[in-house]
């Protein structure tokens, strides 16, 4: 009579972990590079804000320089949305008569902020600075597009990593390319 135990047919389950942490790198790995390869879902995203505001009027037109309005772009790594009061410099007495400028001027005497939305969002993960972009001199329109000439501020690029990272290799910005530069 012969053990039937020594002769299974069926693994001891020994190899179950090696194939769950092989899947797991797989997945890690091809999630990653689809990641910085595929293109981003928020190119293009133009929402409609809570007042119209035209770059294509205020930059363009009247050529007001970004730094005007986005001080802080120079100083730190968020450009911010402008203050209230740098749009009140003008609109205290232009266009008073608008219904948008009506609006603006409400939220700005009742100390409430505008409940803008966010156009250009990275992932939290994700470290940018605008003051090193723009002590670099790179222009506004590198990564905005011609801010200048849309009605609707829209996401110009894909803005992902493999983007990002097409641009640091370029001659001309002898930009660091490693990890630690974007991702703290």
């Amino acid at each position: 009579m012969t053990d039937s135990s020594h002769t299974s047919a069926h693994p001891s389950g020994s190899a179950t972990p090696k194939i769950i942490l092989a899947l797991l790198i797989f997945v890690a790995i091809a999630g990653g590079f689809a990641y910085a390869v595929m293109p981003a879902k928020n190119q293009g995203y133009a929402p409609e804000q809570p007042i119209p505001f035209s770059h294509k009027k205020h930059a363009g037109q009247y050529n007001i320089p970004c730094m005007y309005c986005h001080v802080a772009a120079e100083k730190s790594r968020h450009a911010t949305v402008p203050a209230m009061n740098i749009c009140m410099n003008c609109h205290s007495v232009v266009k008073k008569d608008s219904p948008y400028i009506q609006k603006l001027t409400s939220y700005y005497n009742e100390g409430r902020p505008i409940p803008w939305i966010k156009v250009h969002d990275l992932p939290e993960f994700t470290y940018f600075n605008h003051r090193r972009h723009i002590a670099r001199g790179l222009a506004c329109q590198v990564c905005h597009g011609e801010i200048q000439t849309m009605d609707r501020v829209r996401q110009y690029a894909p803005l992902t990593m493999g983007w990002c990272v097409n641009c640091h290799r370029q001659p001309q910005n002898n930009a660091p390319v490693t990890c630690d530069t974007c991702h703290r």
